[in-house]
């Protein structure tokens, strides 16, 4: 992201929140990364939250109170994440939103869940995250496992590759759903020609361009984040690579196509479905666009959804304590932007949707199936 957008993400916040800092507020920490190269997605995190705490409060905030919010970099990096937990834990903050990235939100919520402070994620789609029995950790997202197949399914009865590579950055979220979409496709009869790890930050993926042209490959699902993404789309176009890519909602965002160029048209992508085009959200879609803020972004509605949880919980059971509130969360549904929540015992939603998109060099995008 561009550095101009980043430190308008921290004066947009710290104007916020500057009006909110008396003693009898309650604190929510917004958590994630708003540095980096995927502070994009902090940036969808952030507007989506602060807004929920804008509407919150104009209608006289919770129990009296009003949110204030405070936001915490991680750079989707796990030792920052916690550090930035330990924070939260210092700070005597009990509620957060976030973390965004898998890999920095699963240490970060051992911490929370130690310290019986409530985390509900918007982003991280891990299943490991929410595989270990604890009581403090929620989303407001799907599931690696939900998303894969969905992916699978398309590639398997739409693309039909004659030849397949699964590639992946080697981190929990990108290595995680590369592994479910693997699971799939082999599990429907069709063979993985390759399935190989990139490094995070890496570059030059000549090497890899050239070994998937040996092999034949037409297709690549790619597992990760963008920048890389968009560098092999780069340099498979200048090396006369011409296979199809697709990738998980962490490679579908405007950045992409800015790498990539003209290589991004017609990459498939899950994404969540989009929550703007709901009827029942058309009034609040307004509210961001009268502040030119783009709430189709794949995490925008789940972290309003998320603050918007944490509210309702709080005014529902007028109590701030988190092992109270979170029983209350465990057990009932919530009305929100992404529909009506409800949870399972470990903290995932009963149900989400992701949907395939064909994505454009413009970074529109066009809905194909679910």
């Amino acid at each position: 992201m561009k550095k101009f957008k980043v430190n308008s993400i921290f004066a947009a916040v710290i104007a916020f929140t500057a009006v909110n800092t008396n003693a009898d507020t309650l604190k929510i920490a917004i958590a994630g990364p708003v540095t980096g190269p995927v502070a994009q997605y902090g940036e969808m995190q952030v507007i989506g939250a602060k807004m929920a705490i804008e509407q919150i409060n104009a209608a006289g905030g919770v129990n009296g109170k009003k949110i204030e919010a405070v936001l915490l970099d991680d750079v989707c990096e796990p030792k920052q994440a916690v550090a930035v937990a330990n924070r939260v834990v210092n700070e005597n903050i009990r509620y957060v939103v976030g973390h965004l990235c898998s890999g920095s939100t699963q240490p970060a919520s051992d911490i929370y869940e130690d310290e019986q402070i409530i985390m509900i994620t918007p982003a991280s789609t891990s299943p490991g995250i929410t595989e270990r029995g604890f009581k403090m950790v929620f989303r407001t997202i799907g599931l690696d496992s939900q998303q894969g197949p969905v992916a699978g399914k398309y590639i398997v009865e739409k693309v039909k590759p004659t030849k397949l590579a699964i590639i992946h950055d080697k981190q929990q979220y990108g290595q995680g759903i590369a592994t479910e979409v693997k699971n799939y496709v082999e599990g429907a009869g069709f063979e993985v020609v390759l399935f190989e790890g990139v490094n995070k930050d890496q570059k030059n993926f000549s090497a890899l361009i050239t070994k998937m042209k040996s092999k034949g490959v037409d297709f690549v699902y790619y597992g990760g984040y963008h920048p890389e993404l968009g560098l092999i789309l780069r340099q498979s176009r200048e090396q006369g690579f011409n296979a199809k890519y697709m990738g998980p909602e962490g490679v579908g965002n405007k950045d992409i196509s800015t790498i990539a160029g003209e290589a991004s048209e017609g990459l498939l992508v899950t994404l969540p479905a989009d929550f703007t085009k709901l009827a029942e959200n058309s009034e609040l879609v307004n509210l961001f666009k009268s502040k030119n803020e783009d709430a189709s972004g794949p995490f925008v509605m789940p972290a309003y959804a998320a603050v918007q949880i944490i509210a309702d919980t709080i005014t529902a059971t007028k109590t701030e304590d988190t092992v109270i509130n979170a029983e209350y969360i465990h057990k009932s549904s919530f009305k929100t932007p992404i529909g009506e929540v409800s949870y399972k015992e470990n903290g995932d939603l009963n149900s989400f949707k992701f949907v395939v998109y064909s994505w454009h060099a413009d970074a529109s995008k066009t809905a194909l199936a679910d």
